[in-house]
């Protein structure tokens, strides 16, 4: 595996060796020697799969202190552009945010600390992520901002919504705990 800097303090491109042969191909997505080698012990506790369809964006979440998380996330069907939004005020980054694409054909991971917002648009039908957590999931900790609040431009004029993304409050709105 190796880790890329990405432009946000933390926050890291992930690419596991792949190994391909006659029958197809593997890969690891986790071995916590390796991660603490590259710098970043992560012990994953939980692991989440999610199933979107074509312009279908999930988005901006985290969980807030004292079940704040970190994530790992990558896709394995399909594709996804990848949006990471940070909500740490003392990190010199607070409301910058970056994008990468995410797909079964690139295996590409990103790792996400505490105190970043995470989400994604699908660009591809039954797009599948799946997202390891360092804790567990903690409902009363669920939090987000809303999609369209940090100027980012998805590209997308009718992205397909749950009811809580849309109802989740602006950045200009949220009070950063982090």
């Amino acid at each position: 595996m190796t880790r890329t800097e990405t432009e946000l303090p933390g926050v890291f491109l992930v690419q596991p060796r792949v190994l391909h042969d006659a029958r197809g191909a593997f890969l690891k997505t986790y071995h916590a020697g390796i991660f603490s080698d590259l710098g970043f012990p992560f012990v994953p506790v939980e692991e989440f799969i999610s199933i979107s369809h074509r312009n279908v964006i999930r988005g901006m979440h985290f969980q807030l202190p004292p079940a704040a998380h970190a994530k790992l996330v990558y896709c394995v069907s399909g594709a996804v552009l990848d949006v990471v939004l940070d909500l740490r005020k003392r990190s010199g980054c607070y409301g910058r945010w970056i994008t990468r694409s995410l797909s079964s054909e690139n295996r590409d991971m990103i790792f996400i600390p505490p105190g970043c917002a995470h989400g994604f648009l699908a660009l591809t039908d039954d797009a599948t992520m799946v997202y390891q957590t360092n804790t567990v999931h903690a409902p009363a900790s669920d939090a987000g901002v809303r999609w369209n609040s940090f100027g980012f431009d998805w590209s997308v004029p009718a992205p397909r919504l749950s009811e809580r993304d849309r109802a989740l409050p602006s950045l200009a709105e949220f009070t950063s705990p982090f």
